[in-house]
């Protein structure tokens, strides 16, 4: 197993000269005959890889499952890291082993790379409260990993000192630093209410969450009130959760694209088995450094996949409980 696992990430390495279809029928292979909760589901569907020839034969599995199960390919791994979701306080949360975070880290500073260069460029703020109060926070980790990155000094997470930001804000926009602020929705609401100030050298990146915090907003409505409260032409969004180990960006209009290593599809949402590459429906996710644990995820997100795979998230399936990263509908 260890043999092809090294393959795998190999390929995952090489991933510009070797197709994603291909990489991904080979961690299908892997993880049927490895993860034994993954084989179970995908034989009850009569989904061996003897049935399994393009992505849309490929089985996913509910993301529900990582509530109720420890997903993982292969030995539990001994010191794995847990990712854990925020959710809900009546909600059972989302734990994801993450056996190699390592493997995490290099792919994360890879994607970010993809759309926003050199992650050392840019100063990172974090107004994160919901998840720094938790442990575990995959988004937490992020930022931090992006922070360790950057070759300045004034990365930094906030909770409720929102006028020690502002300040830090006017600071580096008097240096014309490039910085990103990356925040939990209901936060930057909250914060760009009571701190508006001109931002030039700013990216707003936000993850979705209202938390309950507020009423709902539609993403359009939140991009708009920030876009007037920052004077900034557009907000940024990051799609990510504590299931995956890759992520999607937003750098305008809440329109996705998808980094090298994620695939976005959609399922019919009355019947699940029925895959396609564009069109609406409940979203479906092909996350290839998911190689420990499982990289083909049915969500309960409900989005619009574009024939060129950009998507937007357009909601969640009525069943589905709340959660941090997805709650705002277009």
């Amino acid at each position: 197993m260890n043999t092809d696992r090294i393959r795998l990430i190999k390929m995952l390495q090489d991933l510009n000269a070797i197709s994603f279809e291909h990489i991904a029928l080979a961690l299908f292979e892997y993880q049927y005959a490895n993860n034994l909760l993954y084989k179970s589901f995908a034989d009850a569907l009569n989904k061996s890889p003897k049935q399994v020839y393009q992505l849309t034969d490929i089985p996913f599995l509910p993301i529900s499952f990582f509530k109720t199960h420890q997903i993982h390919t292969g030995s539990k791994q001994k010191g794995a890291t847990i990712f854990e979701s925020s959710g809900t306080t009546k909600d059972t949360p989302s734990k994801h082993l993450v056996a190699d975070i390592k493997l995490y880290e290099s792919n994360l500073l890879r994607g970010f790379s993809q759309f926003y260069g050199n992650p050392s460029d840019y100063v990172f703020l974090a107004l994160l409260p919901s998840y720094l109060e938790r442990k575990n926070a995959s988004l937490v980790h992020m930022a931090q990993v992006l922070m360790s990155q950057s070759k300045y000094s004034d990365n930094g997470f906030y909770l409720e000192d929102k006028e020690r930001l502002a300040n830090t804000l006017q600071t580096l926009e008097n240096r014309q630093q490039r910085t990103i602020l990356l925040g939990v929705t209901f936060a930057l609401l909250d914060f760009a209410e009571a701190f508006p100030q001109r931002l030039h050298h700013t990216i707003v990146m936000e993850t979705g969450g209202m938390k309950g915090r507020k009423e709902e907003w539609t993403r359009s409505e939140v991009h708009h009130f920030l876009q007037e409260r920052f004077s900034l032409p557009n907000i940024h969004s990051e799609y990510g959760m504590t299931e995956l180990l890759s992520q999607a960006y937003s750098q305008s209009a809440g329109l996705f694209h998808s980094s090298n290593t994620l695939k976005i599809m959609v399922r019919d949402m009355e019947d699940p088995l029925c895959v396609t590459l564009s069109g609406r429906g409940a979203i479906n996710i092909i996350d290839l450094a998911n190689i420990d644990s499982c990289a083909f995820i049915a969500t309960d997100d409900i989005g619009f996949l574009h024939a060129n795979g950009q998507f937007e998230v357009q909601g969640r399936l009525d069943y589905s409980a709340l959660r941090g990263c997805s709650l705002m509908v277009v």
